[in-house]
This record gives C-alpha cells, structure tokens and sequence, in this order.
C-alpha cells in the first residue's frame, strides 16, 4: 500500500496510470502524450511496475505497459475503509469545531481577570449501575483514573478521598506537557453525595481558575441518576482553553464513565 501511495504520489505518474486505463501504450505513445522525454517517462513506468500497478510486455523492439486493476482494488479498498473510520468518527472533529467556536467566544469576553466568576455548568446522566458502584468510580482512585482523563493520557496522580478535608488531585501529562489540579473534599455522604473544590494550576502552581463541584447520587429505574452542579471563580485571562472546554470536556468524560460502567455490567 506504501508503494503505491507512493508511485501515485506523483503528478506524472498519475497521468500515465490514466492512459494505460484506456489501453496499453507504449514508452514512445507515453511519453509523447505527456510531454515527458523519454527516459524519464521510462524511470516513471519502472516505479509503477515495482509497485505492481503496471505490466511490460516486450513485443520484439517495442516495450509495451498495461495497467493492472488488481493493485488498484487492493487500494481502494483501504481507502473505502479508512473513510468508513473517518466517517465513525466523524463526532470527534465536530467536538474540536466547537471547541474553537468556545475559545472564541471566550476570548472575546476575557478581558481582565474574574471575568468568568460564577459562571455555572449542570450534567445530568443516567448511568447503568447502582449508586454504590458509581460511588466506587468516583472514590476508589485505580477507578476515578480509568475513565477522568482522557484516554491519551497518562495519569499519575487521581484521587478524590470521601471525607471532608480530604484531597482532590488529578495530575497527568502527555506529549505536549503536564496537567494539574489540585483541591479539597468538602463534603461526602456514601453513596448519596460529594461536594469538592479542584483548582488548575499553571506550571508555576498558581491557579487558573478554581471548579466548585457538587455531585448528587439518586437512585433510579435502571441504575443511578448522576446530576454535576458546576461553578467556576478565580477566572484568570490566561484560563479561556480551560473554561471553553468544560462543556464540551465534561460531556465527554461523563460519557466515558457511562460507558464503562455499562460494559462492566454486560
């Protein structure tokens, strides 16, 4: 498949993939076709043949090419499945378009710090799993870490002990750097209720801004009701990517955690 990405890669080549499909050719015809000299129409139909795209056929003086399907099938057939991939995936584009859209938006309001204070998010899931489970992943650390961060990071520190004073931490990283948040539990009523602060901090540890979190486990038909009541102070400037996330970067940790527990479940 490299080869023959490869091989099409090139301008002329291509249009000498196109001749042959209408019937075979010679180096001559070829070449006179495409205005190319000769010896480099022929260095062209030798990087088609090695990737298997076109055949010789010496006919006496005469060096006769013809395309092949085959090669070609094979191709598109990676193709029409890389395509099907993009288009599975098609909602994760759509999560970045709207993301921009926010940090715009944002941008735009963000003009001094605090600018944001008070703002408020609420999420509301029905997760398949009795409230004691859903409690688990949210207080039982190996857990909290399997669906909070996202999937191409690495965690290194999640917790959230259930007890008031008790620490709130999600520290990971990846390629790009690391990520920290740091806070407190401020109440915790197994399985009913937890209540904590998380504040992102910068790489010099001052705080971007500070989410104040309140969680309600309610029991219903099917499994749990999850509400997240979100509110926001401590807005700095320098926090707009930070702030235009969280809808958009809850939504899909939620998710995350709905669809965990019900593969746990099956």
């Amino acid at each position: 498949m490299e080869q023959i990405a490869a091989a099409l890669g090139d301008g002329a080549r291509r249009r000498i993939v196109e001749l042959l499909a209408e019937r075979p050719r010679s180096v001559g015809e070829l070449a006179e076709l495409t205005g190319l000299r000769q010896p480099q129409t022929t260095k062209h139909l030798q990087t088609l043949a090695r990737a298997g795209l076109v055949t010789v056929f010496p006919l006496g003086q005469r060096r006769v090419y013809a395309v092949e399907a085959g090669p070609l099938k094979d191709f598109e057939g990676r193709l029409r499945a890389l395509i099907a991939t993009i288009e599975a995936n098609e909602g994760e584009r759509d999560v970045l378009a709207r993301y921009q859209a926010a940090i715009s938006a944002d941008t735009a309001s963000a003009n001094q710090d605090r600018w944001a204070d008070g703002r408020a998010f609420t999420f509301d899931r029905l997760l398949a799993a009795p409230p004691d489970a859903v409690w688990r992943h949210w207080t039982e650390p190996a857990l909290l870490a399997s669906w909070w961060a996202p999937p191409s990071m690495t965690v290194t520190d999640c917790v959230i002990e259930p007890r008031a004073g008790g620490r709130a931490v999600l520290d990971y990283r990846d390629a790009e750097g690391r990520y920290r948040s740091m806070g407190e539990v401020r109440a915790a009523t197994e399985p009913e209720h937890l209540e904590f602060d998380l504040s992102v901090l910068d790489a010099k540890g001052d705080t971007f801004f500070t989410g104040h979190y309140d969680l309600k486990f309610t029991e219903a038909a099917g499994g749990t009701r999850l509400r997240l009541d979100l509110r926001i102070t401590e807005t700095t400037v320098e926090a707009v990517p930070f702030i235009a996330g969280i809808e958009t970067g809850w939504g899909q940790v939620l998710d995350n955690l709905a669809a965990q527990l019900t593969q746990e479940k099956d």
